[in-house]
This record gives structure tokens, C-alpha cells and sequence, in this order.
């Protein structure tokens, strides 16, 4: 008997991690200046490195979810450090362990379904 894996399991955590970047990529927005619109240029290129950095660890984590997770684990922790703030860390950290518990969970149930199918 061949089981399927639910559709959500394996694109909720793609479609969580590239939303994630997204409200990431918002706060790069403060960094845009009417004033200096040459430096709020680069400062906006700058403060768009957190999301670029989640979108490559999306694309790194694409066919292996335990990869996604162990990377959104360390996200969450090492911007606990460096924020210290426990309201920042709440609203970035938060989203990043829900990103990780989701890679989690379609790792798990993708290990799963692959060993039913060399059973069958």
C-alpha cells in the first residue's frame, strides 16, 4: 500500500520560510530616505541581506526539510543574541521557529512516507 503525503506538509514550509523573508525584507522599507536617495539605496540593499540570506537557506533546504529546520533553528537563536530585546525577539524569532517546526514536520513525515514506499 502506497501512502501519500499530505500537499501541505511538504509547501507549508516553503511558502512559511519565503513569507518569512518577505516581512524580513519589510524592515529594509526604514532604510529608504527622501533626503539621501543615494544612501538610502545602499542602506536599503544592506538591510535586505536577512532576507536574501532566508531565501538562499529556503533554496538549500528545498529537497532536504532537516537542513531548513536545523538553519531556521540557528536563525532564531542567533538573532536572540544579538537583539536581546525579548519584543524583537518575539516578533523575528518567533516566525523563524515556526518556519523551523514546519521544515520539522515535513522532514518527518517525508521520512516517513519514503519508507512506506520501499516497503510496497
Amino acid at each position: 500500500m502506497k501512502t501519500q503525503v499530505n500537499p501541505w506538509v511538504v509547501w507549508s514550509p516553503r511558502v512559511l520560510a519565503a513569507l518569512a523573508a518577505a516581512f524580513l525584507g519589510l524592515f529594509a522599507l526604514d532604510a529608504l530616505n527622501g533626503n539621501q536617495p543615494d544612501a538610502g539605496l545602499a542602506g536599503f540593499l544592506v538591510h535586505l541581506t536577512p532576507a536574501a540570506i532566508v531565501l538562499v537557506a529556503v533554496a538549500l533546504a528545498w529537497s532536504r526539510p532537516w537542513i531548513g529546520a536545523l538553519l531556521f533553528v540557528a536563525f532564531a537563536i542567533g538573532y536572540a543574541f544579538i537583539a536581546r530585546r525579548l519584543d524583537w525577539i518575539l516578533v523575528i524569532s518567533g516566525p523563524l521557529l515556526i518556519v523551523a517546526a514546519a521544515f520539522a514536520l515535513g522532514g518527518w513525515y517525508g521520512r516517513r512516507d519514503s519508507r512506506v514506499r520501499l516497503r510496497a
